[in-house]
């Protein structure tokens, strides 16, 4: 992706975020999740503040994106790749937030955002 913003001028890309700003939220999967699964998630998500970066309701805001119905894959991807340095953002603030968690907390809580239920 970097590669492809290189020659993108900042005009461009507030015209993209705008773009992508108008999309509609991601639909939750058809099938609802695990309920073990689900439980432990949201208790991981009440140990950890996140919520208040990412709304309580996991919509996202200005610069934290949207973790509610995103795909399980990626969510778990991202949260690996914050967890190892691997993935660089918001000044480390993902990688302090994850320290401690196992890979089987970051597989709960990516099972759990992702199949969060439309309110």
């Amino acid at each position: 992706m970097t590669e492809i913003a290189k020659p993108l001028t900042d005009d461009d890309l507030r015209a993209f975020g705008t773009w992508v700003a108008t999309l509609p939220a991601p639909a939750p999967p058809p099938a609802a999740g695990d309920a073990q699964r689900m439980a432990r998630g949201r208790a991981l998500t009440t140990q950890r503040p996140c919520g208040t970066c990412h709304n309580p309701d996991f919509s996202g805001r200005e610069q934290m994106p949207r973790l509610a119905n995103q795909r399980e894959e990626y969510l778990l991807r991202t949260m690996r790749e914050y967890k190892s340095g691997a993935r660089i953002g918001y000044g480390g603030a993902m990688a302090e937030e994850l320290h401690g968690l196992s890979d089987e907390d970051l597989q709960d809580l990516a099972h759990f955002f992702a199949h969060l239920p439309r309110r």
